[in-house]
């Protein structure tokens, strides 16, 4: 190899650095072709990374719900202490942790809303080690990563997991308005066609547009709240809960319905295409009074591009009539979305 007469004292260290990699890389030297990737590759790298993003946000969710009611982490030691949920057929969300040598407090390994499958059967298989997740915690203690492994869990109803499944899995379907409405002040919405006409669950929220009325704005939080969420560890559960774990608009739930003496496309239909009544006393209910302020006629045609008209949404799902009675379903979901639910508070207030 032929020198240029330079000797490596000549050069400052950056400099002579500097003069390698242009050496190196040499314009034509490189064969850009190898390093594009095919548009199907690319598109599966996409598809591949918003999945995990979107595990990682339902992960946070949970973690948000575990926390919200403070459970303490019981230690795992042997099957025998762990009997009594290992043949358990309850429905619970549950968290698993571990503490290493290093630091003892408890970090999340794995958070998971079991709304499908007995919570002794999801926990077999995390301390199974002939099971992939068993398999995972045990090398981890046996490589000394690990000190302890702990889980805590919280039970559920069976109307709570359809519940956090409303929430977590369910996408907002948009309730569009005709373009012209009439002058009598009622509400104006068209209803997609196929509500189911059986019970269940519903939910209305509307778009956090700047201009909306302060219903589609999640209440501030207090001063103590604030502190709290900066000190805690699952601070980024909180992040986008107003979004929800599925993509989308970032739409704020106003009010959770339950489905019971009527069907989900019946009680959507009252709040919707009124004058629904909603109340003992024949009164409209408040998110149904909102539903009509905001869907009501415009006066005139400055009024028509008004911003105050929010963009409203609805989602629902199907639950059997025997475990619609069962839990607490609104505390259930502000705990999840980390906020009050607006209309549904001033009815129980």
């Amino acid at each position: 190899m032929e020198s240029d007469g330079s000797t490596l004292e000549d050069f400052s260290q950056e400099d002579w650095c500097n003069q390698v990699l242009d050496s190196a890389f040499q314009e034509g030297d490189m064969d850009t072709e190898d390093l594009q990737v095919p548009k199907s590759r690319a598109l599966q790298i996409q598809a591949e990374l918003s999945e995990l993003t979107q595990k990682r946000e339902t992960m946070q969710t949970v973690i948000r719900i575990l926390e919200s009611v403070q459970l303490n982490w019981e230690h795992f030691q042997t099957w025998t202490e762990f009997s009594r949920l290992h043949l358990s057929n309850k429905l619970a969300i549950f968290g698993v942790g571990y503490n290493t040598r290093w630091r003892d407090d408890v970090r999340y390994h794995y958070a998971e809303i079991s709304s499908q499958v007995p919570l002794g059967k999801r926990l077999r298989e995390y301390f199974n080690p002939e099971k992939p997740e068993g398999r995972v915690i045990m090398t981890k203690v046996q490589k000394m990563n690990w000190k302890n492994v702990y889980y805590k869990f919280l039970d559920i109803t069976i109307s709570e997991a359809r519940c956090l499944e409303l929430h977590m899995e369910v996408d907002w379907i948009p309730v569009s308005r005709p373009p012209l409405a009439s002058s009598k002040g009622l509400s104006h919405y068209l209803l997609p066609g196929f509500v189911p006409k059986t019970h269940g669950l519903y939910a209305i929220g509307c778009e956090a547009l700047p201009a909306c009325d302060a219903a589609c704005t999640p209440p501030p939080q207090t001063n103590n709240e604030e502190e709290n969420d900066r000190s805690s560890p699952q601070r980024e559960a909180a992040n986008g809960s107003e979004r929800g774990v599925r993509t989308g608009p970032a739409v704020t739930y106003c009010y959770l319905g339950v489905a019971e003496d009527r069907t989900i496309q019946q009680c959507l239909s009252q709040h919707f295409q009124g004058p629904g009544k909603h109340c003992a006393y024949g009164e409209p209910s408040d998110v149904t009074r909102f539903l009509q302020e905001n869907g009501g006629a415009r006066t005139d045609q400055h009024d028509r591009d008004s911003p105050q008209r929010c963009a409203v949404y609805v989602k629902f799902i199907e639950v059997e009539l025997d475990f619609l009675s069962a839990g607490s379903l609104v505390e259930c979901l502000e705990t999840a979305v980390g906020y009050t639910l607006r209309f549904n508070n001033k009815e129980t207030s």
